[in-house]
């Protein structure tokens, strides 16, 4: 029998401990019941992960605050949802990234953890609730995510759009990001949201594009592309970020092309992270990314001209997300600087 976690204990993420936080977040409902297109699928071993991938166990008394704070507002949580292997550190320093429009998404990708469904309607009062929560917390900086809704008309461009006019209204010091759905097939949507003016716009391109087809079978890569060079295009003061998970199968050269491709599309802030397979049920991982390796993909990204990188075994879009907006700034103040003495 293994020994039990003792608190504040770094520990190897094990399948036990992420069965753990998805089962209670998810009022005792297993696994199999978030995933019903996935049901008939064969199992995928479920590897042992190895030892640098560490965390340490949620239980701190700050991180049970957070947890009753997002209770008590009846908010949802991507750190759950995606039962993400930071949530204790993260909690436990009073950042949670809220996850809007409700915790049923309508696509099936084969990487993620977020329950699929028919989603409900929307709650007409949530952006208030998540500005309360981030007063509540007093927040230097959000992340808002969501699930993604084909079943809206505007995809959720408005709720999006909501959200950031109630945080500022709540809580103007507070910077915001976004990490967006793709919008596909949704007609303007998207410039509701950039014309919200959040101060970070992220979508994430999760994989090559080789393993679209099998990894995020209801996205399209070029349209990913698209939806960043958008935001670009109609609003250059806004920060743009993507990232990618490694470990499904991908190869050196293909990540260093979509880093180019980034690059075109003017993408400001690149996050590499380790994938991570919630159940057997899903992707396998092909391989588990040691850190010197995630060190050369960043120093590669940094002398592509990316202002930030994040790249680590643990690094996921929001993690840290505070911290390294700060030094976005500061590199974005940095290179106008150099381009005006030159």
């Amino acid at each position: 029998m293994k020994p039990s976690l003792q608190p504040g204990e770094a520990h190897s993420i094990s399948d036990s401990v992420m069965q753990r936080i998805v089962i209670d977040h998810r009022k005792g409902r297993p696994p199999a019941a978030r995933h019903p297109e996935k049901a008939h699928r064969p199992d995928n071993a479920v590897q042992r992960k190895p030892d640098w991938i560490r965390v340490r166990a949620p239980n701190s008394p700050v991180y049970q605050e957070t947890r009753k704070l997002i209770r008590d507002k009846s908010l949802v949580t991507v750190c759950e949802e995606a039962a993400c292997p930071n949530i204790g550190e993260c909690w436990s320093q009073r950042h949670a990234t809220m996850m809007i429009m409700g915790d049923i998404c309508t696509r099936a990708c084969a990487f993620c953890n977020v329950a699929t469904g028919q989603p409900a309607e929307l709650d007409d009062d949530e952006p208030r609730r998540v500005a309360d929560a981030v007063a509540s917390l007093a927040l230097r900086h959000v992340v808002i995510t969501s699930v993604d809704r084909d079943d809206l008309a505007d995809g959720g461009a408005a709720h999006f759009a909501a959200t950031i006019h109630h945080i500022r209204a709540a809580s103007p010091a507070t910077t915001i990001e976004i990490l967006t759905p793709d919008f596909l097939r949704k007609n303007n949507a998207l410039d509701v949201v950039i014309d919200a003016k959040p101060d970070v716009f992220n979508h994430n391109i999760e994989t090559v594009p080789r393993l679209y087809p099998s990894i995020r079978p209801g996205a399209r890569y070029y349209q990913s592309l698209r939806l960043l060079d958008r935001v670009k295009q109609r609003d250059p003061e806004i920060f743009t970020k993507s990232g990618l998970m490694l470990g499904l199968g991908e190869d050196r050269m293909e990540v260093s092309q979509v880093m180019d491709d980034f690059r075109i599309a003017d993408v400001d802030f690149l996050t590499l992270g380790q994938y991570l397979q919630p159940t057997p049920k899903h992707a396998s991982v092909a391989r588990f990314i040691p850190p010197d390796e995630f060190d050369s993909y960043a120093a590669v990204a940094r002398s592509k001209g990316f202002l930030q990188v994040s790249a680590s075994p643990l690094t996921r879009s929001s993690y840290h997300a505070d911290s390294d907006f700060a030094a976005l700034r500061t590199a974005r103040q940095q290179s106008l600087q150099r381009d005006a003495k030159a």
